[in-house]
């Protein structure tokens, strides 16, 4: 999925809850220079010798596709072996107004949940995107959060301008054209890569 639309800067607005909190359109903001630290989401353990980064978006098709079919192979291959650590890059390609939504308010969640949030959209994205604010509001339950923290995680300013700053700057910085895309090591794999290609760049990123 290609990153064209990561490149506005957008403010995100949801309706009221009374309005079953739909997801509105997109209109250009400023963004503070200093909102572009990226936040770091791992797992794994920091000692693997190999860190496996992937850039994301949770309103792509393509990495929902990788995300539910290859990514568990992955988890139990590498990552709960110790051999290789996985870092997401958050980017906004593929329906924007999901990966605004999506990534507001898995990163306002506790930290040990943020990659619950991240997996229950990828699992239900069609759904959820068709669904709107109160689909999305069902994955926030289930993570623990009320409806007021829900609401108040995704009318955040700030966290908004943070969110568009930061993945415009890493996808500028690297090189990320498209969705999802992989690096490890010195090595860049764009698209549909299986294990067997991803574990073969494992392999040569070890020597």
């Amino acid at each position: 999925m290609r990153r064209g639309e990561a490149t506005r800067v957008a403010r995100h607005i949801l309706a009221s809850a009374a309005a079953g909190l739909v997801l509105l359109g997109l209109q250009a903001v400023a963004a503070p220079a200093d909102l572009g630290a990226p936040i770091p989401h791992s797992l794994g353990s920091p000692k693997a010798p190999v860190t496996v980064i992937e850039y994301a978006s949770v309103g792509c098709p393509h990495c929902a596709v990788w995300a539910n079919a290859i990514f568990p192979k992955f988890k139990t291959t590498y990552l709960d072996t110790g051999k290789a650590r996985f870092e997401l890059h958050e980017m906004l390609t593929g329906d924007v107004d999901l990966a605004v939504a999506g990534f507001l308010l898995a990163d306002c969640a506790p930290g040990d949940r943020y990659f619950q949030i991240i997996d229950a959209i990828f699992a239900d994205q069609t759904a959820i995107a068709q669904g709107g604010g109160e689909a999305l509001f069902k994955v926030a339950q289930a993570a623990g959060l009320t409806r007021a923290k829900f609401e108040a995680c995704l009318t955040d300013e700030t966290a908004l301008r943070s969110l568009y700053e930061r993945t415009d700057r890493d996808a500028r910085e690297h090189g990320v054209e498209a969705t999802p895309t992989f690096i490890i090591g010195d090595q860049k794999i764009s698209g549909d890569i299986s294990l067997e290609t991803l574990g073969a760049a494992i392999g040569r990123a070890r020597h």
